[in-house]
Protein backbone atom coordinates (compact mmCIF):
# COMPACT_ATOMS: atom_id res chain seq x y z
CA UNK A 1 0.00 0.00 0.00
CA UNK A 2 3.05 2.65 0.86
CA UNK A 3 4.14 1.78 -2.71
CA UNK A 4 0.70 2.40 -4.66
CA UNK A 5 0.48 6.11 -2.41
CA UNK A 6 3.99 6.56 -3.39
CA UNK A 7 3.19 6.07 -7.00
CA UNK A 8 0.12 8.23 -6.44
CA UNK A 9 1.82 11.39 -5.30
CA UNK A 10 4.35 11.12 -7.61
CA UNK A 11 2.06 10.41 -10.85
CA UNK A 12 -1.05 13.33 -9.35
CA UNK A 13 1.11 16.13 -10.38
CA UNK A 14 2.06 14.81 -14.05
CA UNK A 15 -0.16 15.55 -17.21
CA UNK A 16 -0.07 15.37 -20.51
CA UNK A 17 2.35 17.75 -22.59
CA UNK A 18 0.40 21.06 -24.23
CA UNK A 19 0.93 19.60 -26.92
CA UNK A 20 -1.38 16.75 -27.31
CA UNK A 21 -4.00 19.15 -25.72
CA UNK A 22 -3.28 21.66 -28.40
CA UNK A 23 -3.75 18.70 -30.81
CA UNK A 24 -6.69 17.48 -29.55
CA UNK A 25 -8.15 21.59 -29.79
CA UNK A 26 -6.81 21.49 -33.93
CA UNK A 27 -8.90 17.76 -33.78
CA UNK A 28 -11.92 20.03 -32.95
CA UNK A 29 -11.23 22.62 -35.55
CA UNK A 30 -10.14 20.90 -38.43
CA UNK A 31 -13.31 18.47 -38.08
CA UNK A 32 -15.71 21.44 -37.67
CA UNK A 33 -13.87 23.24 -41.46
CA UNK A 34 -14.22 19.49 -43.29
CA UNK A 35 -17.81 19.33 -42.50
CA UNK A 36 -18.66 23.18 -43.22
CA UNK A 37 -17.08 22.42 -45.87
CA UNK A 38 -18.85 19.37 -46.61
CA UNK A 39 -22.21 21.74 -46.58
CA UNK A 40 -21.46 24.46 -48.83
CA UNK A 41 -23.03 23.15 -51.76
CA UNK A 42 -25.88 25.45 -51.36
CA UNK A 43 -28.85 23.72 -50.37
CA UNK A 44 -30.62 23.84 -47.18
CA UNK A 45 -28.26 23.46 -43.99
CA UNK A 46 -29.33 21.25 -41.53
CA UNK A 47 -29.51 21.93 -38.26
CA UNK A 48 -30.11 19.38 -36.42
CA UNK A 49 -26.93 18.11 -37.76
CA UNK A 50 -25.09 21.43 -37.10
CA UNK A 51 -25.90 21.63 -33.82
CA UNK A 52 -25.86 17.69 -32.95
CA UNK A 53 -22.10 18.21 -34.71
CA UNK A 54 -21.02 21.09 -32.53
CA UNK A 55 -22.69 19.80 -29.28
CA UNK A 56 -20.67 16.08 -30.03
CA UNK A 57 -17.07 17.63 -30.33
CA UNK A 58 -17.74 20.11 -27.10
CA UNK A 59 -18.81 16.96 -25.26
CA UNK A 60 -15.77 15.06 -25.75
CA UNK A 61 -13.37 17.97 -25.23
CA UNK A 62 -14.76 18.42 -21.92
CA UNK A 63 -14.99 15.21 -21.12
CA UNK A 64 -11.32 14.29 -21.95
CA UNK A 65 -10.31 17.56 -19.53
CA UNK A 66 -12.16 16.88 -17.35
CA UNK A 67 -10.53 13.24 -16.74
CA UNK A 68 -7.48 15.13 -16.67
CA UNK A 69 -8.42 17.15 -14.10
CA UNK A 70 -10.93 15.28 -12.15
CA UNK A 71 -11.28 17.55 -9.20
CA UNK A 72 -12.41 20.41 -11.62
CA UNK A 73 -15.14 19.47 -13.27
CA UNK A 74 -18.67 17.85 -12.82
CA UNK A 75 -17.22 14.39 -12.80
CA UNK A 76 -15.80 14.01 -9.81
CA UNK A 77 -13.87 10.93 -8.09
CA UNK A 78 -15.08 11.67 -4.72
CA UNK A 79 -15.61 7.92 -3.61
CA UNK A 80 -12.30 7.22 -4.70
CA UNK A 81 -11.13 10.18 -2.24
CA UNK A 82 -13.17 9.40 0.41
CA UNK A 83 -11.88 5.53 0.51
CA UNK A 84 -7.66 7.68 0.63
CA UNK A 85 -9.55 9.17 3.52
CA UNK A 86 -10.70 6.50 5.39
CA UNK A 87 -7.45 4.63 4.36
CA UNK A 88 -5.38 7.84 6.51
CA UNK A 89 -7.81 7.87 9.27
CA UNK A 90 -7.10 3.78 9.80
CA UNK A 91 -3.08 4.68 9.84
CA UNK A 92 -3.04 7.12 12.47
Amino acid sequence: MIDMTTTRILVAPMHPPTTSMAMLCGLALASALMAGHGMTDGTARSWLHIVSFTAIIAAVVYVILNLEFPRLGLLQIAAFDQALMDLLQSLK
